[in-house]
């Protein structure tokens, strides 16, 4: 089993940045894709970033140039640095794992963001 389990939310302005991490344990996670979505209230959740183990990373539209995801291999944490946070980026973050789907899902954490 893995557990992950998300820190670094918070509130913010609009303009600020936050970095979440997520700390995964029970097994190493070197292999496999490493991933952030959010729920907004009332929305469904969606994909926000995406890392596999080669480094190669994808990211929403609504986030490219603004946030970045990486990872410590060594540390079994991802990250997601968040740049010039909208009020639009209100919602709850979860990371995931997976080694095809991501079948091992963070609790989430608040990020909220006042313009």
């Amino acid at each position: 089993q893995v557990q992950l389990v998300e820190s670094g939310g918070g509130s913010v302005q609009a303009g600020d940045s936050l970095r979440l991490n997520c700390t995964a344990s029970g097994r190493t996670f070197s292999n496999g894709r490493m991933g952030w979505f959010r729920q907004a209230p009332g929305k469904e959740r969606e994909f926000v970033a995406a890392m596999g183990w080669t480094g190669i990373t994808n990211y929403a539209d609504s986030v490219k140039g603004r946030f970045t995801i990486s990872r410590d291999n060594a540390k079994n944490t991802v990250y997601l640095r968040m740049n010039n946070l909208k009020a639009e980026d209100t919602a709850v973050y979860y990371c995931a794992y997976g080694l095809g789907s991501f079948d091992y899902w963070g609790q989430g954490t608040q990020v909220t963001v006042s313009s």
